[in-house]
């Protein structure tokens, strides 16, 4: 399936069954991955639109240190420098998103040639440089035009996203053999529509439930779309949490079954299954919306594999101030926790790996995303040390060949992050980062940890074994 792409190893064909022996199988896809808004800067450059992460971020008061993704890693003017450190670091495969105003700048109609251009020139440099491009339709960056029409409010956002979606396949599906429709569906309605911390910064329970259901209609246009148009596989990225009672007590387990399907169920169900979780329905009462048999079927649309973004696990408390799942994570104190305040929990990745396996039939997965922010030093004659997320990666990276081992049918790793980066509304504040990034300079430094993640890459994590 993925035999046009040059690549130092081939890609496994996600229909076919792995095998494990020590270390990673030689097809393993290693990548490292990031978002358009979080590294690209220059958003309004060429003629792109605006997008609802440029109107969010110039808002007083909603990003930490009034900080703005406007500069942010420059990619955008120093693609061919990354690109080049991609592949010194060993890389793959290479996880971007598109800017969808970049390439329409009202979000559907007119084409943005120079915005498309951008895309397909960092492409064809990935391509030369042996690195696999791996492309995600959506990370969160809606055109700020159609967010004045209703957004993921608005049913016929489905159309849109379709539309947007064939314009990239029939200009870059010659080279491009895995397309993700949507990063995180949960966070764009929780922490953009619920909650309000994330652009759009809406707070409304009602809508919330309208963009889930347009989200997942977005989804699976995107997919027909891509059996209509596509020649390769397509998928979904979604952010999934292994959910455990904080303690015995019933509200605190119910808590959990609640919050389980809040975040892990209410999309893959669908996807996979056909069919809402219950817990939805009695969540959001009269919010919720009805879906058709033609919606399930849309959203059910079969999809060649599955992307899973993990950080962390949820010890679960039952809350009744928390809507509409009533329930929060708490953290456990023997446990370490990066500084976004999240348990560093490798086991739990196993669990939610053999979790998806049991209850959607083991669909190929590839780990999208998984990485830490620590206080990392300041470089030190041109060096950056940072033992925690060395570990931490050591030890996610063990946890994914133990699922491996016993049957998860596991395709690849992305780390998040390649660059440090503008990581939402926390700003420059929390770095995720392999490399390094000098805000003033844009001196890129591979840290420690990218030094590792390239001895993991050359030696498919064999290296692994003798930590």
């Amino acid at each position: 399936m993925f035999s046009k792409t040059p690549q130092p190893d081939s890609h496994p064909d996600p229909r076919a069954a792995p095998t494990c022996p020590p270390g990673f199988p030689p097809g393993f896809l290693w990548g490292a991955a990031t978002s358009a808004y979080q590294i690209e800067g220059s958003p309004l450059a060429d003629g792109a639109g605006a997008s609802i992460w440029h109107r969010f971020s110039h808002a007083p008061g909603t990003i930490a240190n009034g900080e703005t993704g406007d500069v942010a890693c420059d990619h955008y003017r120093r693609f061919p420098d990354d690109v080049r450190l991609m592949r010194g670091l060993g890389l793959r495969a290479y996880r971007f998103s598109v800017n969808w105003g970049r390439v329409l700048p009202e979000g559907r109609g007119r084409l943005n040639r120079k915005g498309l251009a951008f895309y397909e020139r960092l492409v064809d440099r990935l391509l030369d440089h042996g690195i696999a491009p791996v492309v995600t339709l959506y990370h969160w960056d809606l055109p700020v035009a159609l967010d004045e029409r209703g957004g993921w409010a608005n049913r016929d956002v489905a159309h849109w996203f379709a539309d947007y979606a064939c314009l990239l396949y029939r200009s870059l599906g010659d080279r491009v053999e895995l397309w993700i429709t949507l990063n995180e569906p949960w966070v764009v309605m929780q922490g953009g529509y619920i909650a309000g911390t994330l652009a759009p910064g809406r707070r409304d329970l009602a809508e919330g439930a309208r963009v889930s259901q347009n989200l997942l209609l977005a989804h699976g246009q995107a997919v027909r779309a891509y059996r209509a148009e596509g020649r390769h596989a397509i998928g979904i990225a979604v952010n999934l949490e292994p959910k455990y009672p904080a303690s015995g007590s019933r509200a605190d387990r119910e808590a959990t079954v609640r919050a389980d399907a809040y975040m892990n169920r209410q999309f893959l169900d669908p996807i996979f299954r056909g069919e809402h979780p219950a817990e939805i329905r009695e969540m959001f009462g009269a919010a919720w919306p009805e879906f058709s048999d033609e919606d399930i079927a849309l959203a059910r649309s079969p999809i060649d594999f599955l992307g899973v973004n993990y950080y962390t696990r949820g010890l679960t408390r039952h809350d009744p101030a928390v809507k509409p799942h009533r329930a929060r994570n708490i953290s456990e104190a023997a446990r370490r926790t990066t500084e976004m305040g999240w348990e560093v929990c490798p086991e739990g990745l196993i669990d939610i790996l053999e979790w998806v396996k049991a209850r959607y039939g083991n669909p190929p997965i590839f780990i999208t995303e998984n990485g830490a922010a620590f206080p990392d030093p300041l470089p030190c004659q041109g060096i950056v040390d940072d033992p925690l997320r060395v570990a931490y990666l050591c030890d996610h990276l063990r946890a994914a060949h133990t699922a491996l081992a016993r049957g998860v049918d596991l395709r690849g790793y992305f780390a998040w992050s390649l660059l440090d980066n503008f990581e939402w509304a926390e700003g420059y504040s929390k770095r995720f980062g392999l490399v390094s990034v000098d805000r003033e300079t844009q001196a890129r430094i591979p840290k420690a940890s990218a030094r590792f993640y390239t001895e993991v890459i050359d030696t498919h994590g064999a290296c692994l074994l003798d930590r």
